[in-house]
């Protein structure tokens, strides 16, 4: 989003207002009251150079003015500082796309409006009533008020400048049409002369290559090298004649029909020529050998005198004690000396909803923050050297104190806002509704949290338009604290909802 809008504005086909002014946008139906109102505060808003949230701002006051009937039909936008703020009210809607996703809301969700501050890249905007149509790509919208059912920001729609044509074409899509030389290659005529004259001329097709001279003067001697010979020496005899491997002797480890089993080979001298093997002669045809009994493996041997007898088994691990008695039979244990799960639970201690964190115990035996110097109920001085940290039940971490009385105790968390019954922490039982409304409409629906995390009190605005302040204890200024981000406060602190409600962080329990 830029700071000049919110791009391409194409209006969608319908029956209420649009508006456009000084980069703000609106769309209310016309038949409802407030909708005079928000045209003014549009107007207003854009010439004295308001952005989005001051726009939501109006736009609540003039809407918390009109609260006798429905709420009126009716959305606004308009960019801030790292996003834009958005409110709807009755049957309108709005969509906000970034670059993490999309961002719905609609102003049934609420009983009164609904705000929200949307950070990041922000690509599209839409505005829109019930029953508005598409928008046509042809249409855009300068400025101004018409008639239509909603408004469509697109800031991915950005017209293109047509890119200059070159005067002349680049050297990179011109052809080579001239010859590149390097410019070592370019020497004076006397030195290439000269070259010509020491380089070897290059031989012509059917005629030897020219030999040059050999050069003048003694030449290196090169080492000699020894060459192999290739005689055998008088005192070696002659290698052995070359025997086909087909009259070699059969070798042991071939296969049984390659090699009779009852032959054993001849040694043959190599200088005699290999002798004549006898033909084989097949298994059946050698005398029979004595037959041997063997006993089979499933049959027990027999002794001398033909009884089987019995064979004792051999172990082999080592030696079994016999005389030991068995070790006693392992039965399901008993646990009658272990309590059950009912008593156990009867005595634990019941601490209902509080969580358990690790504190220390003054004199007094009162459970505090570690990290504090003082006890927060009696005030006496604990010296941590002393003290052992043990887990116990956290107790009331203090109280909030609105500026009209109403004090919360920080017992758990909370969410406050104008609507917070309707709030997802509230119907998820995560955190305490806590109605703030305030007559400017400057509170909205979800506004902040109040989150404990330990001994630490956490403020969370929840995108809320007009934002959450914080003032420490002992600063005059207030601070403006970023959206969706905890912020510990120490007690003392004051912090303003909205642009005029206020409360105060009190740690005292006693």
């Amino acid at each position: 989003m830029t700071d000049q809008g919110f791009g391409v504005v194409r209006p969608l086909p319908g029956n209420g207002l649009v508006a456009y002014l000084g980069g703000l946008l609106l769309v209310c139906d016309p038949g409802e009251a407030p909708a005079d109102g928000l045209l003014e505060a549009l107007r207003e808003t854009a010439e004295s150079g308001g952005d989005g949230r001051a726009l939501a701002r109006r736009a609540a006051q003039v809407l918390a003015a009109n609260m006798a009937g429905d709420p009126a039909a009716c959305a606004v936008a308009g960019a801030v500082s790292g996003g834009v703020a958005v409110l709807v009210s009755g049957s309108a809607s709005a969509v906000i796309a970034t670059s993490s996703g999309e961002t719905r809301l609609a102003g049934s969700d609420s009983l009164t409006w609904a705000d929200r501050l949307v950070t990041g890249t922000v690509e599209r905007v839409e505005l829109s009533l019930p029953g508005a149509g598409s928008p046509h790509p042809a249409v855009r919208f300068e400025g101004g008020v018409v008639h239509g059912g909603g408004l469509v920001g697109d800031l991915t729609d950005q017209p293109s400048a047509p890119a200059p044509a070159p005067s002349r074409p680049l050297t990179s899509e011109m052809p080579a049409t001239a010859f590149h030389i390097e410019a070592d290659l370019i020497q004076p005529p006397a030195q290439q002369q000269q070259q010509q004259v020491e380089r070897p001329p290059y031989p012509l097709a059917g005629q030897p290559p020219a030999m040059q001279s050999p050069p003048s003067g003694p030449q290196p001697v090169p080492p000699a090298v020894e060459q192999p010979s290739y005689h055998t020496p008088p005192d070696q005899p002659p290698p052995p004649p070359y025997v086909p491997h087909q009259e070699q002797p059969p070798s042991p480890f071939h296969s049984p029909q390659e090699q009779s089993p009852f032959h054993s080979p001849q040694e043959q001298s190599p200088f005699q020529p290999p002798q004549e093997q006898p033909p084989f002669q097949p298994p059946h045809e050698q005398p029979p050998l004595p037959e041997q009994q063997f006993s089979s493996y499933d049959e027990q041997p027999s002794s001398g005198n033909g009884n089987a007898e019995q064979q004792v088994p051999q172990h082999l691990g080592p030696q079994d004690h016999f005389d030991q008695p068995p070790p006693p039979l392992l039965g399901p244990p008993d646990h009658f000396d272990h309590p059950g799960p009912q008593q156990q639970q009867e005595q634990q201690p019941d601490h209902g909803d509080r969580p358990l964190v690790y504190g220390v115990d003054c004199k007094n035996d009162h459970f505090n923050d570690p990290r504090v110097p003082y006890c927060a109920v009696c005030g006496i001085a604990l010296v941590q050297r002393t003290l052992v940290p043990y887990k116990g039940p956290r107790p009331s971490l203090g109280v909030l104190i609105l500026d009209d009385g109403t004090a919360l105790p920080l017992e758990s968390d909370y969410l406050l806002g104008r609507d917070p019954e309707r709030a997802p922490e509230v119907a998820g039982g995560t955190a305490r509704p806590a109605k703030v409304t305030s007559p400017d409409g400057s509170v909205s629906r979800r506004h902040l949290r109040v989150a404990l995390d330990g001994w630490d009190v956490n403020l969370v605005d929840l995108g809320s338009v007009n934002g959450t302040q914080i003032q420490p204890p002992g600063d005059p200024n207030f601070y403006d604290i970023p959206p969706n981000e905890p912020v510990t406060i120490a007690p003392g602190t004051t912090v303003r909802v909205g642009v005029s409600r206020t409360l105060r962080f009190e740690a005292h329990r006693g």
